[in-house]
């Protein structure tokens, strides 16, 4: 038995161009292995929000290397039935890894993190001398 790659009916380079993931929810080059991310940034401090849901806290490696934040995951399960004449195994495995380089301005030392809801939530303060300054009037002399 050889492997046979399926080409897309009619003009295939056209399709893959219809059908990518900004068109109709996409069908090629999607990758759903890799967490959806939403980076905000307040007056304050950054928000680093990552979509991971099916998960526990415990799943997550966090690391702070300089100013490189990584993020990964790894789940392994195997599931074992047996019933009469028949055993089945099944094996899932599941994984990621982000890592975000982070501006001088970050107050690396004080870095949370929470996971709520699918939702796993970075708040990266800023440094104080990266904050705005609030105005200030000026006597003219």
């Amino acid at each position: 038995m050889s492997t046979v790659k399926r080409n897309h009916p009619l003009f295939p380079s056209l399709m893959n161009e219809i059908f990518k993931p900004d068109w109709f929810g996409g069908l090629d080059n999607y990758n759903s292995a890799v967490p959806a991310v939403n980076i905000k940034e307040n007056e304050t401090n950054f928000e680093l929000e990552l979509a991971v849901p099916g998960r526990k806290k415990e799943d997550f490696n966090i690391e702070m290397d300089h100013d490189v934040l990584t993020i990964s995951s790894e789940i392994k399960q195997e599931e074992n039935i047996s019933e009469e004449q028949y055993t089945r195994r099944e094996f899932s495995y599941s994984s990621f890894k982000r890592a975000f380089t982070l501006p001088d301005t970050i107050d690396s030392d004080n870095i949370n993190a929470s996971y709520e809801d699918g939702i796993l939530k970075f708040v990266l303060p800023k440094k104080e001398e990266a904050l705005p300054k609030p105005k200030r009037m000026i006597e003219i002399a």
